[in-house]
């Protein structure tokens, strides 16, 4: 049987711009997954090595908690996806609500559900919002913390409070959001839905946070019975320990201002400019040329960005979240997004920077 490995030495020249997609896996992260492999032994297992795991891994999930702040219960899952998908379709409510720019993720298993607008820069509707919780019925409410396409942050601890007062539940899509990077979301959600990728850890492993164990249906199983089969040690371990690494989002809010304001003055629209977003994704408009092209232009320099989210970025859809905020399929069309990740400098910045006045400079050229 022969295996096949990513070519680093081809890779080693490239600048990687897409860690909203996936950001690379930390070497701390990488040591406590290795440690967990080499002393595996099956959590639910009543022997010495069983319970040798078990400890590890409630360690692990006391250690997830403690850096997102959280008191309340932690669901080992598979991801974030799944994370929402529990929270969505376990939680105890009547009927589910979601916005008009959540991720595909919560799209596909809430497909009946009330749908909240949004205005052009991407935030809630406040009359939208209270129209969707004036039907009958418990809701469920998803609303990511910020958008994974155009780092629109939304008002957690508003939302929360007009959510709560109609009866409702909250479920944060949390998977952007660094660890402890907002305490609305600790002293506000009912539910959380974490991802171990987007912060350094390993893939396969998210979780969901729970305030109340009563407001989930259980399934039986492991996970205290809200989640069957065997637990991944190995990957709580690295989940774990790349959470404890800090993130510098002082430093990636000056960088993002810097592409923002480059991109602006060559001639390109930096998307929801005007509103509270992610300080490590940008979204950038480069009128007149479609973004699947400029994808390839960055991707022969080097240079890996993306359109849209990394669900939807293969299909090359238009982006129902621009959609959402009032933009046409032909100007959606010519997105990209940049995400920044622990090790971004200004180097990395100054790169794209002059890279995309080229790519603009040749679509000009061609136009005219």
């Amino acid at each position: 049987m022969r295996l096949f490995a990513i070519g680093t030495n081809r890779l080693a020249d490239r600048l990687y711009l897409d860690h909203a997609a996936t950001t690379p896996m930390l070497p701390v992260a990488i040591a406590a997954m290795t440690d967990g492999m080499a002393h595996w032994a099956n959590p639910s297992s009543p022997h010495a090595e069983g319970r040798a795991a078990r400890a590890a891994l409630e360690g692990a999930r006391g250690c997830i908690a403690a850096v997102y702040g959280w008191s309340g219960e932690v669901i080992l899952t598979s991801g974030a996806s799944e994370a929402l998908a529990i929270g969505l379709g376990r939680s105890v409510a009547e009927r589910r609500v979601i916005s008009a720019v959540e991720h595909d993720a919560a799209i596909r298993v809430a497909a009946e559900a009330a749908v909240i607008a949004v205005d052009a820069s991407g935030l809630i509707d406040p009359t939208s919002l209270d129209a969707a919780l004036g039907i009958s019925g418990r809701p469920v409410v998803a609303i990511q913390w910020a958008n994974s396409e155009t780092g629109v942050r939304q008002p957690i601890a508003a939302l929360a409070v007009t959510i709560h007062a109609a009866g409702g539940l909250l479920l944060v899509d949390a998977a952007q959001m660094p660890a402890g990077a907002d305490p609305a979301v600790a002293e506000h959600a009912d539910f959380v839905a974490i991802s171990a990728h987007k912060r350094g850890g390993p893939p396969g492993i998210g979780a969901l946070l729970v305030r109340d164990l009563a407001t989930l249906l259980p399934t039986g199983g492991q996970e205290r019975g809200y989640r069957p089969g065997t637990e991944n040690l190995p990957a709580a371990l690295g989940f774990a320990a790349a959470l404890e690494a800090p993130e510098d989002l002082e430093k990636m809010a000056v960088l993002r201002a810097k592409l923002d304001d480059a991109i602006a003055r060559s001639g390109g629209v930096v998307v929801a400019e005007g509103a509270s977003r992610h300080p490590a994704i940008g979204s950038y408009r480069l009128p007149g040329l479609a973004a699947a092209t400029q994808l390839i232009r960055f991707d022969m320099a080097g240079i890996a960005v993306s359109a849209g989210s990394a669900c939807s970025s293969g299909s090359m859809k238009p982006s129902h979240v621009l959609g959402a905020m009032g933009w046409s399929v032909e100007a959606s069309r010519e997105v990209v997004r940049v995400s920044f990740g622990r090790g971004t400098n200004e180097a990395d910045i100054d790169r794209f920077i002059a890279e995309w006045r080229g790519v603009s400079r040749s679509a000009r050229a061609f136009a005219a």
